[in-house]
C-alpha cells in the first residue's frame, strides 16, 4: 500500500487541503495513520474515498446523503434501493431548484424587457426590486441564490 501525505492526497484526489482536513473533522474520512513525527500518511483508498466525496458534491449531493452513501458502500451485501432512495432524494431537489431558476429567469427576463432605458427615477429593474408586489411571481430567490453563492 502507498502511503502519501496530505498535500500528495491533495493533488491525487484534486481536493484542497484544508477540504481534507474539514472533511476529516466532520468523520467523513476515517483517521489517517501517522508517521513516527506525527504527520498523516494517507493510502489509496483515500484518494478513493475524496474521489467519490468530490463527485457526489458535485452533483450537489449534501453531506449528510454522502456520509449515508459512504456507510452504505460498507455494506456490499445489502440491496441497493436505499442508494436509489437518496439518487431520487437528490434528483427531486435538483428538479426543484430548477423549477425556481426557470421563475427567477422569466421574472428576470420581464424586468428586463421592462426597462425602457431613461432615468433612474422611472427604472423598473429598480421599481421591482424595490417592492414585490411589481413581480408577476411570488418566485423566492432566497433559497437558490444561497445555494448557488455556497458553490461559487
Amino acid at each position: 500500500m502507498t502511503q502519501m501525505t496530505i498535500g500528495r492526497l491533495s493533488k491525487e484526489a484534486g481536493v484542497k487541503v484544508t477540504t481534507i482536513r474539514y472533511y476529516e473533522s466532520i468523520d467523513l474520512m476515517g483517521e489517517p495513520d501517522r508517521s513516527s513525527s506525527g504527520q498523516r500518511l494517507y493510502g489509496d483508498e483515500a484518494v478513493q474515498r475524496l474521489s467519490f466525496i468530490r463527485h457526489a458534491r458535485d452533483l450537489g449531493f449534501p453531506i449528510d446523503s454522502i456520509r449515508e452513501l459512504i456507510d452504505l458502500q460498507h455494506k456490499p451485501g445489502e440491496d441497493c434501493a436505499h442508494v436509489d432512495v437518496i439518487a431520487r432524494r437528490q434528483l427531486a431537489g435538483v428538479r426543484q431548484k430548477l423549477s425556481q431558476l426557470e421563475a427567477l429567469e422569466a421574472e428576470l427576463k420581464r424586468m428586463v424587457s421592462a426597462c425602457a432605458g431613461g432615468s433612474i427615477a422611472t427604472c423598473k429593474v429598480l421599481e421591482s426590486l424595490g417592492d414585490h408586489a411589481h413581480c408577476l411571481d411570488a418566485h423566492d430567490a432566497g433559497l437558490i441564490s444561497t445555494q448557488i453563492g455556497a458553490k461559487l
